[in-house]
């Protein structure tokens, strides 16, 4: 069970990240789903460095279970964001997402450092 919680939050880890830069870097495309949501453009860096900083605390043992729980947060947002805005099938990552952060969320976190 230990390999497949580190499995999970590998896959969080690395699409939280791997977003998170998208966002940070001003990618267009990371940035439309906000400006169609009629947040302030701000929120997108907000988001990306939260992402960032999540896919990391996942990794330690004394953020793990909190970073589950703020990932699964943004994934609530995300996938709002694809109910809204079609098409749905473009929300199924996120919900993966979900689906993992619920998991590492259950098992209390898992973090391995620290």
């Amino acid at each position: 069970m230990k390999y497949l919680l580190w499995g999970a939050m590998a896959v969080v880890s690395a699409v939280m990240i791997i977003g998170g830069y998208a966002h940070l870097t001003d990618a267009k495309m990371s940035h439309v789903s906000f400006t169609r949501l009629g947040l302030p453009n701000w929120f997108g860096y907000f988001i990306g460095a939260c992402e960032i900083l999540g896919g990391i605390g996942l990794w330690l043992r004394r953020t793990s279970f909190l970073a589950a729980i703020g990932i699964g947060v943004i994934m609530v947002g995300a996938i709002f964001y694809h109910v809204s805005f079609p098409p749905f099938s473009a929300g199924v990552p996120a919900m993966m997402v979900m689906l993992c952060s619920i998991f590492i969320i259950m098992r209390k976190g898992g973090g391995v450092v620290g």
